[in-house]
């Protein structure tokens, strides 16, 4: 396996030198990826200097904060030219933990090749650790609203600590993912799923972020259910009209 671990950036420069230690301890044969969206607290000059340290760190700077989606876009595109076998997503701030990587991609090298890999907290062995109940029912009350809407066969669809197969996020045509926020997880998980891509959950503990304020919102939650609810009414109606038009021809095809 040759492994690329993403990490998007955006004002992370007090937790960035903690997750790449953890990370280079975690998983030494991997590279990494730090996508910085020109945070104006020097995160990228900060990764800029660990890279030259370190010749498995590698930085991509972007001009601008346009979503953490455009950037794993970016990233996907970055590992795709360099013959990566894997792409990792792991967020900056600590919340998801290294230290359970090498379990996620043991399970990614298995000889089934499963396209995706998910960090689950909803699957047994799954936890939210520090999080307050109220946001944890809030978050298990959409990610099933999500699955429901879209049949997608995953307890965490909006999971941001990830394994693709890179062969597999070839099949995908980017330009067709239509979020830039926090619903790309969301929206990738169902192109795995609409390509037949097999996706497999293992279980994660999910920390509050260590160091640095939240970026999670009201709003956020609010344009997952919106564009959920959005995707799936399309769906159906493109469902709708598939039946009509079966039901049609088989009506033209009986003898009078």
């Amino acid at each position: 396996m040759k492994v690329l671990v993403v990490i998007p950036t955006y004002n992370e420069v007090q937790a960035l030198e903690p997750i790449v230690s953890r990370v280079r301890t975690s998983v030494p044969d991997a590279d990494i990826l730090v996508v910085d969206d020109d945070s104006p607290d020097g995160t990228g000059d900060l990764a800029d200097r660990i890279a030259a340290d370190d010749g498995t760190v590698h930085v991509l700077h972007r001009a601008g904060k346009e979503g953490l989606g455009k950037a794993y876009l970016a990233a996907f595109d970055w590992a795709m030219g360099r013959d990566y076998t894997h792409v990792v997503q792991m967020d900056a701030d600590g919340s998801h933990r290294p230290e359970e990587l090498p379990l996620l991609l043991e399970r990614a090298g298995m000889s089934d090749y499963p396209d995706l890999i998910i960090g689950s907290r909803y699957v047994r062995g799954g936890e939210m650790v520090g999080w307050p109940k109220s946001r944890e029912i809030l978050s298990r009350a959409g990610n099933f609203y999500i699955k429901a809407w879209l049949g997608i066969p995953a307890s965490d669809v909006t999971a941001g600590y990830r394994v693709y197969r890179t062969g597999f996020l070839r099949r995908i045509d980017f330009t067709s993912v239509e979020s830039s926020g926090y619903f790309f997880q969301t929206d990738m998980t169902d192109k795995v799923h609409q390509l037949g891509g097999s996706i497999i959950e293992m279980p994660i503990n999910f920390a509050q972020r260590e160091v640095g304020e939240s970026k999670l919102s009201a709003s956020i939650f609010a344009e997952s259910f919106s564009r959920a609810t959005k995707m799936g009414v399309k769906r159906r109606a493109r469902q709708v009209a598939a039946l009509g038009r079966s039901a049609a021809n088989r009506l033209r095809r009986r003898p009078s």
